[in-house]
């Protein structure tokens, strides 16, 4: 099969579309003819050696969709032809981007037939870490108030969707280009990050219960300013050690909570997939594809992926 590869880590030019032998499934297993699979920014980070993925030469790529190819002799939920999407690849097991992809069957789910493979493997990752952040960590309730910093990010507008499917109102952050799309998506008020009354701004929409945060280097402290008696703050995809609270007695006054999620410690894959597979059959969930990339264009998705703007996901169709 055609896969890219990286033997070493580095830019994306140490990215390479290699044929290599077609894997086969483990006992507990699935093989997975893909037909798209995902680009997210951890992608960069893995093949950057920032996260350490398994042995080198490794192949990119944290999601998927397609079809089941073959199934691993204990699989029960899964047969030959099945549509299916898949996430949690990429980090100690084999990624997607790839003509063939092993998955456990813990990490997948069954894709409804009125959901194409593009939109399955966009929003595979994206989907399940707005999952853990806001229903699983965060425990939003109908009625509640959330805000959704960078609504237009991959994570960002499936989330300002999920919370709004969970009837809670809705608060998010983007480029003005942006805004009209993301109250299609569910969004109640909107509002450009760059404006100098943001503070206010979110407060006069409504203090919020629950916050998604990714960039709590620039945000945190804000986040409790803006938030509500015991407020949950979501923290993902941030390592900078400049993110912490300028007051602790405020945020111990307001008994605000931090909760830091990573999508790849999600105890059950697929039980988060098919709740969203629920969503995405009802007309609840969406996930908009900005661009589509060949599997020899993986380096340039990988450097579009944390360099351009754009609304949702980047896709690759092997």
């Amino acid at each position: 099969m055609r896969a890219v590869r990286f033997h070493e880590h580095g830019g994306p030019d140490v990215l390479t579309v290699e044929e290599i032998p077609r894997p086969e499934p483990d006992a507990d297993e699935v093989l997975v003819a893909v037909d798209a699979a995902a680009v997210n920014p951890v992608d960069t980070y893995f093949r950057e050696g920032g996260y350490a993925p398994g042995e080198l030469p490794w192949i990119p790529g944290s999601d998927c969709a397609g079809t089941v190819a073959e199934v691993g002799a204990d699989v029960e939920g899964y047969a030959e032809g099945d549509r299916v999407f898949a996430t949690g690849l990429g980090n100690w097991l084999q990624g997607t981007c790839a003509e063939y992809a092993v998955v456990p069957e813990s990490h997948l789910a069954h894709l409804p037939e009125s959901v194409d493979f593009e939109t399955g493997a966009a929003i595979a990752l994206v989907g399940v870490t707005a999952w853990q952040t806001l229903v699983d960590a965060c425990s939003l309730e109908p009625g509640e108030r959330a805000l959704i910093h960078g609504g237009s990010g991959g994570v960002g507008h499936v989330a300002v969707q999920l919370a709004a499917a969970t009837g809670a109102r809705v608060t998010t952050t983007a480029s003005p280009e942006y805004h009209d799309r993301l109250r299609e998506l569910g969004a109640d008020d909107v509002l450009d990050y760059r404006r100098d009354d943001l503070e206010d701004a979110v407060v006069a929409a409504g203090r919020p219960d629950v916050i998604l945060d990714h960039r709590l280097d620039d945000y945190l402290s804000f986040d409790v300013d803006v938030a509500a008696q015991s407020a949950r703050i979501a923290a993902i995809g941030n390592s900078d050690p400049d993110a912490t609270f300028e007051s602790v007695p405020q945020c111990r006054a307001k008994d605000v909570s931090v909760h830091h999620v990573s999508m790849f410690n999600t105890p059950d894959f697929g039980a988060v997939l098919g709740r969203l597979a629920n969503l995405l059959e009802d007309g609840h969930l969406t996930a908009d594809v900005a661009e589509t990339y060949h599997l020899g264009e993986v380096d340039d998705a990988q450097t579009d992926v944390v360099s351009e703007s754009f609304l949702g996901k980047l896709v690759v169709t092997p």
